[in-house]
């Protein structure tokens, strides 16, 4: 819905209602007090005119799907208008007789801005709940919007915690390294001091019948 189409609507609807009084109360009033309200009336039809011209204009602007709508509704607004310029016309008659004569074939007129009246607090509601879904719209946004920037946070959050443990496992991979080196290094040590093991036995064992030998010989 556009902004522009809505202001519009709210100033026809006031103008409309308004014009439907001053119709009513212009019904009753003769001379001059009359001709200053039929005057009145006319430069507040001009006004809603121009007002409709505005939001045609505006709706037919708007992309189809929107204009459609729109345009629905400027259909029901001209044929108000219309209501009020024959309300208008009945009432400027300057004969009272053909006055009274459109009255008697114009009986349903009463009933038209019974209608009328009625079309206009039905367009006066709906503008009200178009302006509520509006309002709901907008909120939908804001929660959309913040909701959004909080998913953005955490997706920022989880990319830290990533590189984290990214680096973690990467330390982890390294001390895995050190640690098999590590078992190398000790692996060659132990068979090293087994060989020396081997190696001192074996020459303690030599020493051993050597000096076994050297007693045999002295005891001969």
């Amino acid at each position: 819905m556009s902004e522009v189409f809505e202001g519009y609507e709210r100033q026809y609807c006031e103008i409309s209602a308004s014009l439907s009084r001053k119709c009513s109360s212009a019904a009753v009033l003769d001379g001059e007090q009359k001709k200053q309200k039929v005057s009145e009336i006319k430069s507040g039809i001009d006004d809603a005119e121009a007002l409709i011209r505005k939001m045609d204009l505006e709706a037919r602007s708007l992309q189809p799907s929107v204009k459609a709508g729109l345009l629905a509704k400027l259909r029901e607004y001209k044929s108000d208008l219309n209501n009020l310029k024959g309300e208008l016309k009945r009432i400027s008659t300057a004969n009272p007789n053909q006055a009274a004569r459109e009255e008697l074939l114009e009986s349903g007129m009463a009933n038209t801005l019974a209608v009328s009246a009625d079309q206009r607090g039905r367009l006066l509601m709906s503008t009200e709940r178009l302006n509520q879904s509006s309002e709901r719209i907008k909120e939908s946004r804001r929660t959309m919007l913040e909701t959004e920037d909080l998913g953005v946070s955490i997706l920022q959050d989880l990319h830290q915690q990533r590189q984290s443990l990214l680096h973690a496992h990467s330390t982890l991979h390294g001390v895995d390294d050190n640690i098999g080196k590590s078992r190398k290094v000790l692996a060659a040590m132990s068979k090293r001091m087994d060989r020396n093991k081997w190696i001192i036995g074996g020459i303690i064992l030599v020493l051993a019948l050597a000096i076994i030998l050297i007693l045999y010989f002295k005891l001969r």
